[in-house]
């Protein structure tokens, strides 16, 4: 590549003693970090390439790896780099279809994620969580009623510790509870958790896909190399996931809203029943189960199939269920201003999760959505909008489709800022109704992240607490 951006770092000589003697890894992020620390360790000559420049990378990082002779490409990817590798890691945000990695690939040289190559140096079962929506407070829920066990967990993946950090820093558990993308998925090969399950499947990162297909393949295969003795759980609610009958031999478990045949975790007058095949039902009290909305409640059948199969105590699975209280920016409660109460769910990067966090509450609804498009059709949002929302605030870059889906269904604004929109829906709320930040888009055309979306909008709301 000749990009004029394109710079390089030329670490000292590396004379390599690993396996793989030279690995590129594509991808600066968190986990492009951890692989690179652990390939350091086993005598690797690393280079890190990415497309960013460097005044856009983290610098302690680039200071962290120049420190430790690994060589820096940034501003682009040069195919002599790729081509010159042993093996190439690529991080969960890297395309796969880049020209380099086909090239590389074409020659031979192996490809894969920085999962999949970290699920090959762990010798602890893994129970992996994949879905559309609810992976995150999923794993969170699984790792800590494993926790109330005694058991010894490590939580990560995607989300936010990757498996690379456990076995870098040689950790030890009895179980690992790992989150997975449809990113991380794309480069699995011998990937093979104990236990796997799917939470959903709706439209999400069209702008990566070629269509809704592709997408939902990528997170089917999650369960492709489990065989017997291993588990996969479906929410057999998801018309694609109630078709699906993996021929890998791995137990299959479902569960759903309301009790039917083949179902082996349901909800019925406020309580939880799971019972595994040939097993007697257990039943489990909702009184106290602080998540709103019906899709935590299936949230919950799919951690407690997974209390089911490791034999957790009841009484464990009930304390687990009264006193867990959920994760930030996940239909987090904010706070109450004149009645009006605020709800930040920044995580709400979809269609879909958007929807569910709208139909989760009683209350009429301001919505405050927007960010960067990902492609998807608001079209679901809107039905839910004639239902449910009684106004609605758009930021961000997608404010103008957002406005034109819309129309005059509810009455809209626009805003420039987080806090413009803060006060612009508490205007347009009254008292018992909710303001839910749910923006159904990424986050990357204002913010770094979901969660520094999801903080300016709490500091919004305690702006408008203390004005």
């Amino acid at each position: 590549m000749t990009d004029a951006r394109l710079r390089l770092f030329k670490a000292r000589p590396c004379t390599p003693t690993g396996p793989h003697d030279r690995v590129v890894i594509v991808g600066l992020g968190i986990s492009g970090l951890w692989t690179a620390r652990w390939l350091i360790r086993q005598g690797t000559c690393v280079t890190v390439s990415d497309l960013k420049k460097q005044s856009d990378l983290d610098p302690v990082m680039l200071r962290e790896l120049r420190d430790s002779g690994v060589e820096l490409e940034t501003g682009g990817h040069r195919k002599e780099t790729f081509l010159g590798a042993d093996m190439i890691v690529v991080s969960p945000g890297v395309p796969h279809g880049m020209r380099v990695l086909e090239s590389a690939r074409k020659k031979g040289i192996p490809v894969m994620g920085e999962m999949e190559l970290a699920s090959r140096f762990i010798d602890v079962p893994i129970i992996a969580v994949t879905g559309t929506n609810g992976k995150t407070t999923v794993s969170a829920l699984i790792g800590e009623l494993l926790k109330n066990a005694g058991k010894k967990v490590f939580v990560g993946g995607n989300i936010g510790t990757p498996l690379m950090a456990y076995v870098a820093e040689n950790r030890e558990s009895d179980w690992i509870v790992a989150e997975v993308s449809s990113f991380q998925l794309d480069a699995t090969e011998t990937f093979s958790p104990f236990i796997s399950m799917i939470l959903n499947i709706s439209p999400d990162h069209l702008d990566r896909y070629p269509d809704m297909e592709a997408y939902a393949q990528s997170k089917l295969r999650i369960y492709e190399n489990q065989g017997p003795g291993q588990y996969v759980i479906f929410n057999d609610d998801d018309p694609r996931l109630s078709r699906v009958n993996p021929a890998s031999g791995a137990g299959v478990l479902r569960y759903g809203w309301a009790r039917r045949e083949g179902l082996h975790a349901f909800l019925e007058e406020g309580t939880a029943k799971v019972g595994l095949p040939g097993r007697p039902i257990h039943t489990f009290s909702m009184d106290r189960f602080a998540l709103p909305g019906f899709h935590n409640q299936e949230n919950l059948l799919a951690a407690l199939l997974v209390g089911m199969i490791l034999e957790v105590e009841d009484r464990v699975l009930q304390e687990t269920i009264d006193r867990f209280k959920g994760l930030p920016h996940r239909i987090e409660y904010v706070g109450e201003v004149d009645g009006v109460r605020f709800y930040n769910d920044s995580k709400a990067t979809n269609v879909d999760a958007a929807r569910r966090a709208i139909a989760g509450f009683d209350n009429l609804v301001v919505l405050i959505a927007g960010g960067r498009h990902k492609g998807a059709d608001y079209g679901p949002l809107v039905r839910e909008a004639g239902r449910r929302l009684k106004a609605a605030v758009f930021l961000g870059e997608a404010r103008g489709l957002l406005s034109e889906a819309f129309g005059n269904t509810v009455p809209c604004r626009v805003a420039g800022s987080m806090e413009e929109a803060a006060r612009a829906a508490f205007s347009m709320a009254g008292p018992g109704d909710v303001v839910l930040l749910a923006p159904a888009c990424s986050s990357f055309d204002m913010f770094s992240d979901y969660r520094h979306r999801g903080d300016q909008f709490k500091a919004a709301v305690k702006g408008l607490m203390h004005g």
